[in-house]
């Protein structure tokens, strides 16, 4: 099957370089296909739900394909984007690279080049990465020497599959590219019926991997924005680093509320500084 070739400049963001110090350069098993997980999303907060899709990923593809995986990326939209709830790039970048530093997944990173420029489509996204991985980087290697392809593949969960099968939602050019030329690992989410939206993307389902919530987890940064506003704890949904960022910077708070909030850190310090 011949999938849509798009042919690309990319333009970097001021700054820019790729991060790849988590890259796996040496491949453990060279009968492997080398794979680089992509997830693109808002990350408005990040939460351990984003962060545990790739470690789920990392089960399946190890107990049914014949990937390796060498990297994850996460990869925050950018502010053109415009979603409610978005917090500006510079904050979730931020957010999502505290909580990439958190935790004990050796191979994860944050690549901010789709949050610091216009909006990017995701076939374009993942593009940058294929340039970037193996025309930059030329790919990796097996312990003999011998030159592999990265195979960059899509992160998501089973809410995006469901609008790919939408009509109109996704042009036809950017869906045989996605599932087409990369593919992708679909988390499945209660509330989603990936079964009928599979059925419409049948093309491409030798592509498309389905992997179950074995413990059903159902946080989403929508929750824990409307948690915050109401002034609840969002501790031990999110890494507590991040936690702690949203804290001191007064983020998803309204405005009269970061305002209260701060004027009670001041009379706090009032209090300290004359004790």
């Amino acid at each position: 099957m011949t999938t849509t070739d798009f042919k690309q400049t990319f333009t970097n963001p001021p700054n820019y370089s790729f991060p790849h110090d988590r890259l796996v350069r040496v491949m453990r098993d060279p009968s492997k296909i080398p794979v680089v997980l992509v997830a693109c999303g808002s990350f408005s907060p990040v939460t351990y739900l984003h962060l545990r899709m790739f470690e789920m990923a990392k089960d399946y593809v190890r107990q049914n394909t014949n990937f390796e995986i060498v990297g994850g990326y996460l990869s925050p939209v950018s502010d053109m984007y415009k979603k409610a709830g978005l917090l500006s790039a510079n904050h979730r970048v931020e957010m999502c690279t505290i909580a990439a530093d958190d935790i004990s997944t050796p191979w994860l990173m944050v690549d901010p080049w789709e949050a610091f420029q216009s909006y990017q489509r995701t076939a374009v996204v993942l593009d940058h990465f294929d340039h970037e991985l193996n025309v930059v980087l030329g790919g990796v290697q097996t312990e003999d020497g011998q030159h592999r392809s990265v195979q960059v593949m899509l992160l998501a969960g089973s809410d995006l599959i469901s609008t790919m099968s939408e009509p109109g939602v996704w042009s036809h050019e950017d869906l045989d590219h996605i599932l087409g030329r990369y593919g992708c690992f679909i988390i499945e989410r209660g509330g989603t019926d990936v079964d009928q939206a599979i059925d419409s993307l049948a093309r491409w389902r030798h592509n498309i991997h389905i992997i179950s919530q074995l413990i059903q987890n159902d946080v989403s940064s929508t929750k824990v924005r409307l948690f915050l506003r109401r002034g609840l704890s969002v501790r031990y949904l999110l890494p507590s680093r991040v936690v702690d960022y949203i804290d001191e910077n007064n983020l998803y708070l309204d405005e009269a509320a970061a305002a209260e909030k701060e004027k009670g850190k001041e009379q706090q310090q009032k209090k300290e500084s004359c004790a």
